[in-house]
C-alpha cells in the first residue's frame, strides 16, 4: 500500500499536491527525506506537507539566482504566506503546496499560530543580517526551527505534555548545528547567524569571519556554539521516548544525523570555510540501516 492510500488520501487534486511536497522534501531534504521513511506509511504524507510549506518559503527568500529585490521578495512572501494562514483559517485552498498542508493541519489539529512564527522568521531573513544576542536570534529561531518541531510532535503522537519542549530543543538544535556549517555560506548571503556578543568573547567580530579564516580565535568561538548544540540535544533526548513508538525510530535518526553535523565540523577542525561538514554516507546507512528495523518491528507491534 503506497502512502496516500495508508493515509486515506484519494482526492486527486489533494494527492497532488501531497507529492509535490514529497518532491521537494525528496530534492532538497536528504537526510530529512531518509528520516521521513522511518516513519509508518500513513503518517509520511503530513510530513511531507510540512517540509513543503517550509521549503517553499524558504526559497521565494534564498533563491539566489532570482532577479527579485529583497523588497519584492518580501513582497511575495507576505501575499503568499498570508493566504496561506487564510486558508488554512477556513481549513481549505488552491494552492499547489497550501492544499495538502491545509488539510495536513486540519488532520493532526496543529495549531496556526505556528506557521505564522514560521513566515515572521523568513521575513526577518530580508531584513536583519546579523544577531546582537542569543535571546535576538532565538526570535529567528523559533519561527525558523523550533515551531518545525512544535508541528511535528502531533503527528508523532506523544504520550505526555513535556514532548513538546523537548522538540522544541531539537529543533533549535538541528538549526544551530547548520548555522556552525554554514557560516561561510550564510556570509556570502550578506547574514550572520552566530550571536555577535558571544563571538565578541573570543576576539570575534563580524569582519573577523568575513575574513573567512578560520583562526584560532574563531576555532574557539565555534567551538562555544558547539557546546550549546550538544546540550540541546541532551536536552531533547528525554522526548522521543514519549513519542509513539512507531515514530520513535524516524526522530533517533534524525537526532544521531543533524547534530552528527557538529561532530563534522570538529572532524575538519572548525575549518568551515574551505570545507563543508557533512555526516559521510557511511555513517548515515549505519544509523539508518538499525532505524529501519526498529522502525519496521515497531510497526508489526502496533498492527498486531
Amino acid at each position: 500500500m503506497n502512502e496516500w492510500d495508508a493515509a486515506g488520501i484519494v482526492d486527486p487534486s489533494l494527492r497532488a499536491s501531497y507529492e509535490r511536497c514529497k518532491r521537494l522534501n525528496a530534492e532538497h531534504g536528504k537526510t530529512y527525506y531518509l528520516a521521513t521513511l522511518l516513519l509508518p506509511p500513513h503518517k509520511r504524507p503530513y510530513v511531507h506537507a510540512l517540509y513543503g510549506f517550509a521549503r517553499y518559503a524558504d526559497e521565494i527568500v534564498d533563491d539566489l539566482s532570482s532577479t527579485l529585490t529583497d523588497a519584492e521578495k518580501a513582497d511575495w512572501l507576505g501575499r503568499w504566506g498570508d493566504e496561506i494562514l487564510a486558508d488554512i483559517r477556513r481549513g481549505r485552498s488552491r494552492d499547489p503546496v497550501g492544499r495538502a498542508l491545509v488539510d495536513t493541519v486540519r488532520t493532526w489539529e496543529i495549531p496556526v499560530e505556528h506557521f505564522e512564527a514560521f513566515l515572521h522568521s523568513m521575513r526577518m531573513d530580508l531584513t536583519v543580517t546579523d544577531y546582537a544576542t542569543y535571546d535576538d536570534l532565538f526570535e529567528y529561531v523559533y519561527g525558523s526551527a523550533a515551531v518545525i518541531g512544535l508541528q511535528m510532535v502531533p503527528i508523532l503522537e506523544p504520550s505526555a505534555p513535556e514532548a513538546y519542549a523537548r522538540a522544541q530543543d531539537l529543533g533549535v538544535a538541528f538549526q544551530l548545528a547548520n548555522f556552525i556549517r554554514d557560516v561561510g555560506e550564510d556570509l556570502h548571503r550578506g547574514r550572520v547567524y552566530l550571536p555577535l556578543d558571544e563571538l565578541a568573547q573570543h576576539g570575534v567580530t563580524r569582519e573577523v569571519l568575513e575574513r573567512r579564516v578560520a583562526t584560532p580565535a574563531v576555532k574557539a568561538a565555534l567551538a562555544a556554539q558547539v557546546a550549546r548544540v550538544r546540550a540541546l540535544e541532551e536536552s531533547s533526548r528525554p522526548g522521543i521516548a514519549m513519542l509513539s513508538p512507531d515514530s520513535q525510530p524516524c526522530i533517533e535518526a534524525a537526532r544521531v544525523l543533524y547534530c552528527g553535523i557538529v561532530d563534522e565540523v570538529e572532524h575538519i577542525d572548525y575549518e568551515v570555510f574551505d570545507k563543508r561538514a557533512t555526516v559521510p554516507l557511511r555513517r548515515r546507512l549505519a544509523v539508518a540501516g538499525p532505524a529501519w528495523v526498529r522502525a519496521r518491528r515497531a510497526r508489526r507491534r502496533s498492527a498486531a
